[in-house]
């Protein structure tokens, strides 16, 4: 006799998360929830069930309806919690979010967290009690907002034996130098400006000094290269010596000023840097502009490949956090796990991958000296950096007709960091330099 409804096998039995975190990326995370959770269901195969949401700031509104017996103010109530199967964690930083994560491992959830800056340092920790647990944990959020870069670097890309990457990973950075480039106006007024519409956090040290996006750099390289990366040793320079001179400089010799990441293989070791650099106007990260990103990676058989789209916010970093959470919930609805690594090698496979020493990176440069005119010292100053093995491809000398202080632009043709950073430190005690020189890396060469 046939049974009315579903057949048994086919009775959609719902999936239970734990949101930790309920800030903006959060309330983001409900929303896409509530909006399209019957989509989800039918791409799923099972209901989706936000079981309960962990914060210690209950009482601000976020624009979003929450059952208040959902409402906690103690993670252990999600972490413990038998019927959940997946954790989301979105607080950020180091602590208490690394105990969180951990803590939700040991318990057998798999995890979701948006926290690039926990898995820059903490990830091979994080990775290794996930493998022993019997558990996944997903993190396209943490790098480029809504692009989705960590999903296809382990599967669209994993026929390629990866060559490079670079591209623009902080918003903050890029949105800063996009309004310097159009405005003309100097890094500290454009700053004030970005912290004033939001696009800048009151201290923008993480940004603007390179540790953002460095802490996705390193993320990139473990799963392009499939290795373990210290992050401390990944060199990055901040943007906030950028002028508007120097933007006017580079833009009458073809170039834009952008905070690039770059990773290339070397035959022991990755060249890995984050740093302003010029780039040509005709390459395509020259127009991506204001807080969007992108990244480039090249593959031996695919070749080059761009991903772009809109780095942070709400909405873009909530929707790769659901749909690292769909991704899970598959593996929950079909009993599996394990399907992919979180370095995208198996973990047998996984080695430390070693970081050249910048100084031993070769690299075209633009150089920007203030100089006393009255002093004649262009001819030491060339002298200097012929000594050192550096040869020059254009110089301009700017400033007004009859002014005392005088900027002075090089460009140089390929030299090693090393004899460029010695170079300008015997330059800059020259008496006649008046400021310290600025010394930024071109790049014209992506692959």
């Amino acid at each position: 006799m046939a049974t009315m409804g579903r057949p048994w096998s086919m009775v959609m039995k719902d999936i239970r998360v734990g949101l930790i975190g309920f800030g903006t990326v959060g309330s983001g995370v409900v929303k896409i929830l509530e909006k399209n959770g019957s989509l989800i269901e039918k791409r799923l195969g099972a209901p989706l069930i936000l079981k309960r949401v962990a914060d210690l700031d209950l009482e601000t509104d976020r624009g979003v309806h929450v059952d208040s017996s959902r409402f906690t103010r103690h993670a252990r109530d999600v972490i413990e919690d038998p019927e959940i199967s997946i954790v989301i964690e979105l607080i950020g930083g180091f602590e208490p979010a690394r105990s969180f994560v951990l803590d939700a491992l040991r318990h057998r959830k798999h995890v979701v967290t948006a926290n690039k800056a926990l898995l820059a340092v903490h990830g091979d920790e994080i990775f290794r009690v996930a493998h022993q647990c019997g558990v996944d944990i997903n993190f396209e959020a943490s790098v480029g907002g809504g692009i989705p870069i960590i999903r296809s670097l382990r599967e669209g890309l994993a026929a390629n034996r990866m060559l490079s990457l670079f591209g623009i990973l902080n918003g903050t950075s890029n949105y800063i130098l996009s309004r310097m480039t159009e405005q003309g106006e100097e890094f500290e007024h454009v700053l004030r400006q970005a912290q004033r519409e939001g696009f800048a956090e009151a201290d923008p040290s993480m940004d603007i000094e390179g540790f953002d996006p460095a802490h996705k750099l390193a993320i990139l390289i473990s799963l392009a290269w499939g290795g373990r990366v210290r992050f401390e040793d990944i060199p990055r320079e901040g943007i906030s010596t950028v002028s508007p001179l120097d933007i006017q400089f580079a833009s009458e010799l073809g170039y834009k000023i952008k905070p690039l990441v770059m990773a290339r293989a070397e035959e022991s070791q990755i060249e890995a840097r984050v740093h302003p650099a010029l780039i040509p106007l005709d390459h395509p990260l020259a127009s991506v502009d204001g807080v969007y990103n992108a990244v480039v990676a090249v593959g031996d058989a695919v070749g080059s490949t761009i991903y772009y789209g809109q780095g942070a916010g709400q909405m873009p970093t909530a929707s790769a956090v659901v749909s690292d959470v769909i991704e899970l919930a598959r593996k929950v609805h079909h009993k599996t796990r394990g399907r992919l690594s979180p370095y995208s090698h198996q973990r047998r496979y996984v080695r430390k991958i070693r970081i050249k020493n910048i100084q031993h990176v070769d690299s075209c440069w633009y150089l920007r000296l203030s100089i006393d005119d009255r002093s004649h010292l262009v001819g030491r100053i060339t002298g200097i950096l012929e000594k050192h093995g550096i040869g020059m491809t254009t110089m301009i000398r700017g400033g007004q007709e009859g002014s005392r202080v005088v900027p002075l632009m090089i460009m140089t043709g390929t030299a090693r960091g090393r004899s460029v950073g010695r170079a300008l430190e015997e330059i800059d005690q020259l008496s006649g330099v008046l400021e310290k020189t600025i010394g930024i890396r071109v790049e014209d060469q992506f692959s």
